[in-house]
């Protein structure tokens, strides 16, 4: 196989003789349904070749960029795609418009980093090689999660941030909105949940310490998302192949909400948005009143988010208050539930039921196999690959998202000293690299309930959009081509030497991208 510098690298590429120029001539040539793309092309090489790039009916005698949808390839899948570079012409061929953008991508890729820039470049031969490719992913699911409950991001940089996720081709991007430190979406039917919820009066100074009084920063901390900002992140993110599942947290990461409106605790005690990190006590209550609380700003989340799965979160709830409240062992009785992990189950099993009859699917972090899994649930496995493994034997769908291969929170080395700080762990990129999403230990005819595989970018110790690059790149590179690229083309050595490439390109487009370690 021939390794041209595109990550993540094509199934099929074969380099020719030669290379297209683009030139002050090169027209783009594109049918009806083609033509968003093309724009997109105009809009990604206008800037730094200054060139108009005109659309054309035909190619005639002018070099040409061809966009055709092919309903001949439908073998490749929705977002598989062909890219044919010769010296007159280059032909992206696909089934679907989203396997044209990502042969656009490829093209911006064979094309010399400085048409990342976004002013005129002088000087610059503007060639690609002449090349075939037929490309297709391995897994259906190719994702990031970024936390913004914890530090918000404003919304400009969002929407870079799925700019760069579709340039890897990574399709999913799951937007963390609640959690107990912050509520980071406008939900009409109840404004205090960000009139006091996406707000928080200062944030803990470093690690907690148990032994030591946490020392604060002093500094209010906030924003949220309207309503009109969310539809303009979807209408971005779907223009470029990118599906956005939203996360609204429950029974958990609670106290955001629980602090706007304390009825939806165990105690009615009134609580500050929460100022520190770690898992909370303050869960919702499980009182019909709160489902239904709850199913309303589902409502209007789900008329915001077209996609197939909502993520309810589910992880870290501790029983505590339930196990105290009489009221909540007074519903378990009526309920006819042994213990608190079977009243967690319920209250899962009641918002699956919620999604699945409106045409949606619930997914959850892996604590939502205790006490049983909701009969549609889909689970991401995140305490390791284990929740995966049991969810795929028992025949439920799975996203993998361990946190000791995808936790990109985690140090980037050994030596945490010159490195930002960051919540623990270590993750280096080689070992995002590593990873195979498929366990030995699932079945073959169980394996297609693995859907894929996601990094986490949990930001308790990420305040900056600069900060969340520095801690993304070149590791998300990584785990692009874990998620496209078939396991028998993996080759760490090579990745590394295309990412040499690569990173000239994250330099153009301005990303705080982590430098390579010496010995890579």
């Amino acid at each position: 196989m021939t390794h041209v510098m595109i990550v993540p690298e094509p199934v099929h590429a074969s380099l020719g003789e030669g290379s297209f120029t683009l030139t002050p001539d090169t027209v783009l040539v594109a049918d009806a349904a083609a033509r968003e793309v093309a724009a997109l092309c105009r809009a990604a090489f206008a800037p730094a070749t200054g060139f108009p790039l005109a659309a054309a009916e035909a190619a005639a005698n002018a070099p040409a960029l061809v966009f055709r949808l092919d309903p001949a390839l439908a073998d490749l899948g929705a977002e598989g795609y062909r890219l044919t570079v010769t010296p007159r012409e280059v032909t992206l061929r696909a089934p679907q418009p989203v396997g044209l953008f990502y042969a656009l991508q490829s093209l911006r890729q064979l094309a010399p980093p400085e048409s990342f820039r976004a002013a005129l470049v002088s000087d610059v031969a503007w060639d690609i090689p002449c090349v075939e490719i037929e490309d297709t992913p391995r897994f259906g699911w190719r994702g990031a999660m970024l936390d913004v409950g914890r530090h918000f991001m404003p919304k400009d940089f969002v929407l870079k941030f799925i700019d760069l996720l579709a340039l890897h081709k990574l399709n999913v991007f799951h937007w963390h909105l609640t959690d107990d430190q912050g509520w980071r979406i406008e939900i009409k039917r109840y404004p205090r949940l960000t009139e006091v919820g996406a707000w928080r009066k200062e944030t803990v100074v470093g690690h907690p310490r148990h032994h030591l009084k946490p020392e604060f920063d002093g500094t209010p901390h906030g924003g949220f998302y309207t309503q009109d900002e969310v539809r303009e992140v979807v209408a971005y993110a779907q223009a470029r192949g990118v599906t956005v599942v939203p996360e609204i947290e429950m029974p958990g990461h609670a106290q955001a909400a629980i602090a706007a409106y304390p009825e939806l605790g165990n105690t009615g005690e009134l609580l500050p948005v929460y100022t520190t990190w770690g898992v909370n006590e303050n869960v919702y209550n499980v009182e019909e009143s709160t489902l239904q609380f709850l199913q309303n700003v589902l409502d209007e989340v789900l008329t915001l988010f077209p996609s197939e799965f909502i993520h309810i979160g589910g992880d870290e709830v501790p029983k505590v208050q339930w196990e105290s409240s009489p009221a909540a062992q007074a519903r378990m009785q009526v309920l006819g539930l042994k213990d608190a992990e079977a009243l967690q189950s319920y209250f899962i099993r009641r918002m699956d039921a919620y999604l699945t009859e409106r045409g949606r699917r619930l997914l959850g972090w892996d604590e939502i196999l205790e006490g049983g899994l909701a009969a549609n649930a889909t689970v991401m496995s995140w305490r390791g690959v284990q929740g995966g493994i049991d969810a795929a034997s028992a025949g439920h769908d799975v996203v993998m998202a361990p946190n000791s291969y995808l936790y990109l929170d985690y140090y980037q080395s050994e030596n945490r000293d010159a490195e930002p700080l960051a919540i623990g762990g270590f993750v280096p990129l080689e070992k995002v690299y590593s990873y195979e999403p498929v366990s030995a230990e699932i079945d073959a005819e169980k394996a297609h309930h693995v859907l894929g595989a996601q990094a986490q970018l949990w930001t308790e110790y990420i305040k900056t959009p600069a900060h969340v690059e520095y801690m993304a790149y070149p590791r998300l590179c990584a785990l692009a081509e874990v998620a496209w690229t078939p396991a028998e083309h993996k080759d760490y050595a090579g990745f590394v030497a295309r990412l040499q490439t690569h990173l000239r390109r994250l330099t153009e487009l301005g990303v705080n991208y982590r430098p390579l370690d010496s010995m890579e």
